[in-house]
């Protein structure tokens, strides 16, 4: 890991039909002892977080398709501020 390199961070909800969402919740940064600050724009209903490399692509809606089709949603595909 890179020290100061930017981490995404996302709330997955599972869907009723197995399909998952996943809302951008916020970044995480690496500190030099490999500790990570960890700043959160929403909380997540279950308590959970998933943090990885940022890799996404934007799409003309807004939303963000992942390299692997996984679906998320940002807070400006949402109407957040």
């Amino acid at each position: 890991m890179v020290q100061g390199k930017r981490y995404a961070v996302f709330a997955i909800r599972k869907l009723d039909n197995g399909s998952s969402v996943w809302v951008r919740a916020g970044s995480a940064f690496l500190n030099k002892d490999d500790s990570m600050n960890v700043y959160l724009d929403v909380l997540p209903l279950d308590g959970k977080l998933h943090v990885r490399e940022p890799g996404e692509r934007k799409d003309a809606a807004g939303s963000t398709a992942s390299a692997n089709g996984l679906n998320v949603v940002t807070l400006e595909s949402m109407g957040g501020h």
